[in-house]
């Protein structure tokens, strides 16, 4: 297996996520997808593209009634601000929406397999021998990101993998495994398995919570 980070592309998948079958001895230990919102607000930052329209609306009325014009004429030219602004705003959810169905995460006993892209799908196989180390980062809606740091030299491309990537870490890109439902079960599987590719004992993944599969309870040493 290739000990850098190997990126193709493809146009059928024999095994959902995977651009071929796998090797003999490798098994999927998990699968995920990322939820759209948390594409569009935490990577595409549509909230603030909305409020930046939403200011520029409220002070070009602003503006404009300080300026002597009716309150009419005022709001009329609000209001378009506010109409330009949607388009920019519906374009990023709609984009969020197709990275989300179009993106399959993969966690094997020997990689990572992110399989990405929109208009060109891709997959990105991250081998564990390159993995430095991982963690996982909570957020307010439920959901969580998986980050993977890389031992150096060995490196990602940023475009290649955008959104699916850790924000303004363009010297040492991290790929990230966005917005997931399960994402305290991804990063124990993930734990567990470096463990058992390294066959020595590791830390858990920093901030995840003990997984529960299957009705069990057991955490990483």
């Amino acid at each position: 297996m290739s000990r850098h980070p190997d990126i193709a592309e493809h146009d059928g998948e024999p095994i959902p996520g995977l651009p071929g079958p796998l090797p003999k001895g490798e098994s999927i230990l998990w699968q995920g997808a990322p939820e759209w919102r948390g594409i569009a607000r935490r990577a595409l930052f549509v909230r603030g593209v909305a409020i930046y329209f939403l200011l520029m609306a409220a002070l070009r009325g602003a503006d404009l009634t300080a300026g002597g014009a009716s309150g009419m004429e005022a709001l009329a030219e609000a209001a378009l601000l506010v109409v330009i602004g949607v388009v920019p705003v519906a374009l990023l959810l709609f984009f969020a929406g197709l990275s989300a169905r179009t993106t399959m995460y993969t966690i094997t006993t020997r990689r990572i397999v992110m399989r990405v892209g929109v208009a060109l799908p891709m997959t990105i196989n991250i081998p564990f021998v390159l993995i430095e180390s991982a963690g996982v980062a909570k957020h307010a809606d439920g959901t969580g990101d998986l980050v993977v740091s890389l031992a150096k030299p060995h490196r990602v491309s940023w475009l290649a993998l955008w959104p699916h990537i850790r924000p303004f870490r363009l010297t040492r890109p991290e790929p990230m495994l966005r917005a997931l439902k399960d994402a305290d079960v991804a990063a124990q599987v993930l734990s567990r398995a470096l463990a058992a590719a390294a066959s020595v004992p590791v830390p858990a993944i920093a901030g995840a919570a003990p997984a529960r599969q299957a009705g069990s309870a057991e955490a990483m040493a």
